[in-house]
C-alpha cells in the first residue's frame, strides 16, 4: 500500500464530509414573509453561499466575504474577498457592506449568516476612535502569542463593532446562522469570532487573556478594554430573541467519515481527538510517543492503524517569522520525534487548502524525513526554533498542496503505523 496516497484519500474524505453543501440540505431555515438576505464570512463563505443558491426556493440577495483566491460564481449573492490572517481595506469595506445589507430589515424579514472559519480576519471592525492599523497590530501579537483560538478570538470580539454577535444586534430580522466549525469544542460563537451568536466572555477575561500572554498593547487599547465601550451584548439581551444558530459540519463528522474510510480498506483507525489545542511542537511530541509505543509495543493500539485527531494547534513565534503554519511545524517536530521508528508515516495538514499564510494546505514526514534533511546539511531543529517548517519540506518536495477546498473544519492529522517491512 502506497502510504502518502492512502492518508491523502483519507484527507480528501474528510473534506467531503465537510462540503457545505450536504450539511445545508438539513439545516435550511423556512422561508419569511419578507426578504431573505444573506450575509456570512470564512474561508468557505463563497461555497456555501453558492451552494444555498442551489437549495434556496425564493428569492434571496445579500453578500459574503472570503479569502482573496477563494470566491467562485454565484447568481444573487455578491462574493467580496480581502485579506487573511492579516486583514486589510477591503476586510473594513466588507464589514460595512454585511451592516448595510440588514440594518433596514423588519421582523417580517430573514437573514441567514453563512459563518466559518477565517471571519474574524475577513471582517475587521476597529471601535471608534481606532484604526485598520491597531486591529492588525492586536491581530499580529494574537497569532504570535500561542494563546489557543478560544482566547485569541475572546479578544478580538472586545475589540470590535461586528464580532461579538454586534452584527446580528443590528437587525430587527430573524437571524439563521449556519455554521461550519473549525473551533474545538465546536463552540458557535468562537467560530469567526461569532458576529451572529454572542457568548457570556466579557472584557474582563479579555483582560485577563491579555495579560496571561503577556501582550504588549498601546495604552490607548488597554483603555479600551478597560472601558463599557468594550463590552459585547450577552446571549440574554432582547435583540437576539428568536435568533438561531446550527452547526452544519465540523471536524468531529469528519474524522469519523475518514476513519470509515480507512477501515473499508482493511486499516484500523482510532480518533484521539477533534479538539486537540496547545503548542504544535508539543501536541507531535505526545502523537509522536504513541506511535513509536504502537511500533515497539502494540500498545495503546495494534498496527496497521491510522490514528487521526483534529482540533487547533498554535505556534509562539521565537524570533523573526518563518514560513509555514502550525501544521508543517507540527510535521517537523512529529519527524524528529520519531526518526529512526520504521514505517510510520503522518500528515498534517488544514481542512480548508492553506497552512498559514503559504499555498500548501501542510506535509507529509516519514522516518526518513531528518535523514533525507541531513543529506541537505540542513538541520531540523534549527529550522524549527525558527518556524520555518515550509523550508524544510519545500527542500524535500513534501508540502502538501490541495489549493482551496470550499471548507474549513480546522487541522487534519493522520498517522499511519504499518508492520515493518511489510
Amino acid at each position: 500500500m502506497d502510504r502518502r496516497s492512502f492518508l491523502r484519500d483519507l484527507f480528501f474524505a474528510a473534506v467531503k464530509a465537510a462540503d457545505p453543501r450536504a450539511g445545508l440540505i438539513r439545516h435550511l431555515p423556512a422561508a419569511p414573509k419578507g426578504r431573505t438576505v444573506v450575509i456570512g464570512a470564512g474561508k468557505g463563505a463563497a461555497q456555501m453561499a453558492r451552494a444555498l443558491e442551489d437549495l434556496w426556493d425564493a428569492p434571496l440577495s445579500g453578500a459574503v466575504v472570503t479569502r482573496y483566491g477563494y470566491g467562485c460564481e454565484t447568481r444573487h449573492i455578491d462574493i467580496i474577498e480581502a485579506a487573511h490572517p492579516v486583514p486589510d481595506e477591503a476586510g473594513i469595506k466588507a464589514a460595512r457592506r454585511l451592516v448595510s445589507e440588514i440594518e433596514h430589515l423588519s421582523a417580517d424579514d430573514l437573514v441567514i449568516a453563512l459563518i466559518c472559519g477565517g471571519g474574524s480576519a475577513l471582517l475587521p471592525a476597529p471601535p471608534e476612535g481606532f484604526t485598520l492599523a491597531d486591529e492588525i497590530a492586536l491581530n499580529e501579537q494574537l497569532l504570535a502569542c500561542g494563546a489557543p483560538i478560544s482566547a485569541m478570538n475572546t479578544v478580538r470580539k472586545h475589540f470590535s463593532t461586528i464580532k461579538g454577535g454586534r452584527l446580528a444586534a443590528q437587525t430587527r430580522a430573524k437571524v439563521v446562522s449556519l455554521i461550519v466549525s473549525d473551533i474545538p469544542g465546536d463552540n458557535p460563537a468562537h467560530v469567526a469570532s461569532g458576529p451572529t451568536v454572542p457568548d457570556g466572555s466579557t472584557r474582563d477575561d479579555a483582560i485577563a487573556i491579555i495579560d496571561r500572554y503577556r501582550l504588549k498593547l498601546p495604552q490607548a487599547v488597554l483603555a479600551h478594554f478597560n472601558s463599557a465601550q468594550a463590552d459585547a451584548p450577552l446571549p440574554g439581551d432582547p435583540v437576539f430573541t428568536g435568533h438561531e444558530h446550527r452547526i452544519i459540519a465540523s471536524a468531529g463528522l469528519s474524522l469519523e467519515t475518514a476513519a470509515r474510510t480507512a477501515r473499508d480498506r482493511d486499516i484500523d483507525a482510532v480518533i484521539l481527538s477533534d479538539s486537540i489545542e496547545g503548542e504544535a511542537r508539543d501536541v507531535a511530541s505526545v502523537h509522536a510517543a504513541i506511535a513509536r509505543e504502537v511500533q515497539a509495543r502494540d500498545r495503546p493500539f495494534s498496527k496497521p492503524v491510522v490514528i487521526l485527531s483534529g482540533g487547533e494547534t498554535t505556534v509562539t513565534l521565537r524570533g523573526e517569522p518563518g514560513r509555514g503554519g502550525r501544521n508543517g511545524e507540527f510535521a517537523l517536530a512529529f519527524a524528529l520525534a520519531i526518526d529512526g521508528t520504521e514505517d510510520v508515516v503522518c500528515l498534517a495538514a488544514d481542512t480548508d487548502g492553506i497552512d498559514g499564510s503559504e499555498t500548501n494546505a501542510g506535509a507529509f514526514a516519514d522516518d526518513s524525513s531528518i535523514r533525507r534533511l541531513n543529506e541537505q546539511r540542513l538541520d531540523a531543529r534549527q529550522i524549527l526554533n525558527m518556524n520555518d517548517s515550509h523550508a524544510a519540506f519545500s527542500a524535500l518536495g513534501d508540502l502538501f498542496e490541495t489549493g482551496p477546498t470550499g471548507t474549513n473544519v480546522n487541522d487534519f492529522r493522520a498517522i499511519f503505523v504499518g508492520r515493518q517491512g511489510s
